[in-house]
């Protein structure tokens, strides 16, 4: 699955599963390989419950897949939730870029003719060498 752009729905789901400590380490332990919920379990000092409400916010984002087998629930990682992550991350990186690379335009060149400087002053009388210091 090919995702071009991820709504702030899906980011805020996406982040909120992953602003936890445990979530990421279920969601480590799923990448290799499917675990059973019971299993998952074992590893956290915590009730069974609390455990399967963490697997269930992790779906919620669509980070995992649960699957029942029998008796049994199975978590898996979907490879596709880690992309729209890093789709997020890449669109955030790309507005602060060119957010940096704007402001340093305006530092290289000035800013442009007719607007006022922080002094109050126009841009082109700022630096007049014919004017001495203190007007």
């Amino acid at each position: 699955m090919v995702v071009d752009k991820v709504d702030d729905e899906t980011v805020d789901r996406l982040f909120h599963a992953l602003a936890d400590t445990t979530r990421r380490d279920i969601l480590r332990r799923c990448v290799r390989g499917e675990l059973s919920v019971s299993r998952l379990a074992e590893a956290y000092p915590m009730s069974f419950a609390a455990v399967q409400k963490h697997v269930a916010v992790l779906e919620r984002a669509g980070l995992v897949v649960k699957q029942r087998s029998g008796r049994e629930q199975l978590v898996r990682t979907d490879p596709d939730a880690v992309g729209r992550a890093r789709l997020a991350l890449d669109e955030l990186e790309a507005a602060w870029r060119a957010r940096v690379d704007r402001m340093a335009l305006l530092l290289d060149d000035g800013p442009p003719d007719g607007e006022k400087t922080r002094t109050g002053r126009p841009a082109s009388e700022e630096n007049d060498p014919t004017e001495g210091p203190g007007r």
